[in-house]
């Protein structure tokens, strides 16, 4: 059960951080069709995980919990205490409040319904010059580390060359 989750919430962490959109207004407008399918269909499964945690925890808390006494009822207590080898309470509580946390993030990451055409198109913007100031900076870093490359290979080259020149004299000097 723990790496079925593990594997949904990877899942969900890459989906929720969402796609960079095409150029194309017609590609825009079917790949962001995408995503809230994606989304959607993620929302479905973490609520089915979250029946499942809570079916589960429930299951747990009968089958392990002490019976109760009925007053009705003369039975003598049987001593018998099941030695729980998990601490199985804390582990689908930490489940469930995982899954609630991801359903949570999935539902901030649906558009609101105060979203227009105007505003997503002006997030767009505002993302597409982030997104080529980073690629800006990221370029300029490439440069450098070029620039660095070629340093540093200049100074091997010299180094072996050096060397070189040192072993061929070693080499024809009588000893």
């Amino acid at each position: 059960m723990p790496q079925q989750h593990d594997k949904y919430l990877r899942r969900t962490l890459v989906f929720s951080l969402g796609r960079k959109a095409p150029n194309s207004s017609k590609l825009l407008k079917y790949s962001t069709k995408i995503d809230m399918t994606d989304r959607l269909t993620q929302l479905q499964d973490a609520v089915n995980c979250q029946a499942d945690n809570i079916c589960n925890a429930i299951g747990c808390l009968q089958q392990y919990a002490p019976p109760s006494p009925f007053q009705e009822f003369d039975r003598p207590q049987e001593n018998t205490k099941s030695q729980q080898t998990e601490d199985y309470p804390q582990l689908f509580a930490q489940h469930i409040v995982r899954t609630a946390k991801d359903i949570d993030i999935l539902i901030d990451s649906l558009p609101s319904e105060d979203s227009t055409p105007e505003l997503q198109a002006a997030s767009l913007r505002r993302l597409e010059l982030d997104n080529q100031e980073a690629a800006t900076k990221l370029e300029d870093a490439v440069k450098r580390c070029e620039d660095l490359l070629e340093k540093v290979q200049g100074i091997l080259k010299k180094e072996a060359q050096a060397r070189l020149k040192l072993n061929a004299a070693t080499d024809t000097t009588p000893s």
